[in-house]
Parts: structure tokens; C-alpha cells; sequence
């Protein structure tokens, strides 16, 4: 498995505040600015599970046992919580930002961060984290697609392969622009077939098998395990974690034809929202999430690879996730440049594609 992680998107806006974990003690742990044992999270999908037994979950719990401080818990697309944490930043009411490249580079961009540098992210590699100290990965993870094994055994191996026509309507990926999983279609894309143009051109081929759009990625992943798609997008850790209650998803790369699969590091990277209501609370979470403790349950909970280099797992999952990884190729994308013109590629998608 690649031993440099670099830079990742997820889904839609599920929007309501759900309350994770209870109990602990410490009542000195109260936060210095609102008074409150409080800590609000606005995050891309994929690190909690429908059935309590996530990562998030796992760690949440465990950080409110030691501090008594509660978490609430905000869950929707990378693009979307950046645009809500917008729509709020003269009333803010998140104090950590966790979300996907470049959506986290978006953030800084607008003015959402604070720089801080948890405890912990010195063990980070300086490509998984901001030099300021704005944002720091707490996930690492990489781009890829998902198929059903029991209606398609054998995975595609190329993109043109998706042109066929036993793909119509069987083939979704989620939106450019508003899931971070569907920006990284684009980008993939984008380097597959060797710049904008060419991979519009095959978009819009593309989109004749395409389903519709979707707000969220993590949605696809029932419908591709249910057989209603025979393929989807997605990512390593949240499919894998999924695969765990849906047996017939299968993880796979697309390559251009006569050319390796190839994947791209899309980590989960957490800020402390500049202006937070519980600011000191924030940086409390933030320590917990990069703590050996924390940073080991990655792979063997989440189903994720450990943001910190110090933390290598040995666990069944993590055995597997490099099963999963050999062969593929990483590459690294410019994130300065999809930062910049992010708008201009999105907006050349839903010309390409009608969308």
C-alpha cells in the first residue's frame, strides 16, 4: 500500500442534528467560551454508521466518557456542509469542519478555519495536512468505484467498458460540485484521459447509462448492493465499512483502456471552525480523533487507513484494505489548480452532460 496519503468528498445534506454518546464526568471540561460541555461536528457521510458501531461512533463515545463533553453530530455532503457552515458564519454553530479535497481547501478559502494544530499532527504528513494549521487529516482514504458481485461477478476494468449497454440505467455516480465523491469522478477522469476536454467528451458518452444525479454517495451503495445498480462510485472506507452489512458490493478502479487502474488519496481533514461557539471544546475533539487510541480503531472500525505515520494496524481490516489497494496506482492531483477552477469544471460537466 502506498505509504504517502495525499488529499478527499462525500454526499448530500442529511441535515439534522443527531446526538452521539452521553455520560462522562469532568466538570471542568466545560468550554472556557460558551460554558457549555458542547462540541457541534459538521462532517461528509462515511465515518458513522446507521447501526452505531462507526467510527465516529466509537470515538465520540469514548471522547465524551473522558471529557463530558457531548457531541452533536451534523452529516451531509462535503460541498453542502461547507455552503451551511457559509450560510452561518455570522451566527457559526460548528466548531470542527471535517470534510473532503477540495472542499476543505474551499473552506479555507472562504474564511471558515482557525488555525490549530491538534495534538498528535505532528505525526501527519505534510501533504495530508495545511502549513498554516488550518486543516489536518484525521482519515485517510482513497477514491474508487463500487460493483454488485452477485449480478457482475467480474468487475469492469476500464471506463470504456461502462459504455456498454447492459449499463443503462444501471450506472449512477453521485454530483460533481455538491458530493465529494462525485468532484472526484471528475478529477480521476480528468487524469485518466488527460485533461478537461477528452474526459467531457467521454462524460457525455457516459451519461446515457447514467441513472441521474445524486446529492449523496453513501446513498448508492444500498441500491448497488440491492441490484438495482450494477455500478456506482464511492470510496475505499466507506464502501468497505459498508460491504461489512451489504455482501455484494465489490471495490474496484476504473483504468483508461490499455492503461493501470488508478486511485487518488481523499482524506477526511477536520478544522476548527474559525469564530466557534465552543472553540476549546473543538480543539479538545480534535486531539482525541488524532490520538494513538483513536488513530488505531481507523482501519479495525472504520475501515479506514491512520492519518498519523506512527500507527501502523495489523487488524483483519487493515490486512484486507492492502489486498484491495495492490496494484493500483496513486497519483497526486493539483489541488491548487481543481481549488481554483473547481467552478469552471463542474460547470463544464453540466454542459457536457445536460445535467
Amino acid at each position: 500500500m502506498p505509504s504517502k496519503l495525499l488529499l478527499r468528498s462525500a454526499a448530500a445534506l442529511v441535515g439534522s442534528l443527531a446526538l452521539t454518546a452521553c455520560g462522562g464526568s469532568s466538570a471542568d471540561s466545560a468550554d472556557s467560551r460558551g460554558g457549555e460541555k458542547v462540541v457541534t461536528v459538521y462532517s461528509a457521510d462515511g465515518l458513522k454508521s446507521e447501526k452505531g458501531d462507526g467510527w465516529y461512533d466509537k470515538v465520540f463515545a469514548d471522547f465524551t466518557k473522558k471529557t463530558g463533553i457531548e457531541v452533536k453530530y451534523v452529516e451531509g455532503g462535503s460541498g453542502e456542509m461547507v455552503q451551511r457552515a457559509v450560510r452561518e458564519k455570522t451566527n457559526t454553530q460548528a466548531d470542527v469542519l471535517i470534510t473532503l479535497p477540495p472542499f476543505i481547501q474551499q473552506a479555507d478559502g472562504k474564511g471558515l478555519l482557525e488555525a490549530y494544530r491538534p495534538q498528535g499532527s505532528d505525526k501527519v504528513n505534510g501533504a495530508d495536512k495545511a502549513p498554516d494549521g488550518k486543516w489536518t487529516s484525521v482519515v485517510n482514504n482513497y477514491f474508487g468505484f463500487i460493483h454488485n458481485k452477485k449480478e457482475l461477478p467480474e468487475a469492469p476494468k476500464t471506463w470504456e467498458e461502462l459504455l456498454e449497454a447492459k449499463y443503462k440505467g444501471k450506472l449512477q455516480y453521485s454530483t460533481p460540485g455538491v458530493a465529494g465523491d462525485g468532484t472526484a469522478v471528475l478529477i480521476k477522469a480528468m487524469h485518466d484521459f488527460g485533461g478537461k476536454e477528452p474526459a467531457m467528451e467521454y462524460l457525455k458518452k457516459l451519461q446515457a447509462n447514467n441513472v441521474g444525479p445524486s446529492s449523496s454517495t453513501s446513498k448508492l451503495a444500498p441500491k448497488t448492493d440491492k441490484g438495482e445498480l450494477l455500478v456506482a462510485n464511492g470510496d475505499v472506507q466507506m464502501n468497505f465499512a459498508q460491504s461489512k452489512s451489504m455482501p455484494n458490493l465489490g471495490i474496484w478502479f476504473p483504468a483508461k483502456d490499455g492503461a493501470k487502474p488508478t486511485s487518488f488519496a481523499l482524506p477526511y481533514a477536520a478544522g476548527l471552525v474559525a469564530k466557534a461557539p465552543h472553540s476549546e471544546n473543538g480543539k479538545k475533539l480534535l486531539d482525541h480523533l488524532l490520538g494513538e487510541e483513536a488513530q488505531k480503531l481507523v482501519s479495525e472500525v472504520g475501515g479506514g487507513f491512520p492519518a498519523r505515520t506512527d500507527v501502523k494496524p495489523t487488524d483483519a481490516n487493515a490486512v484486507e484494505l492492502t489486498k484491495i489497494m495492490a496494484g493500483v496506482e496513486i497519483f497526486e492531483p493539483d489541488w491548487a489548480d481543481i481549488d481554483k477552477n473547481l467552478t469552471g469544471y463542474v460547470d463544464a460537466w453540466k454542459s457536457a452532460t445536460g445535467s
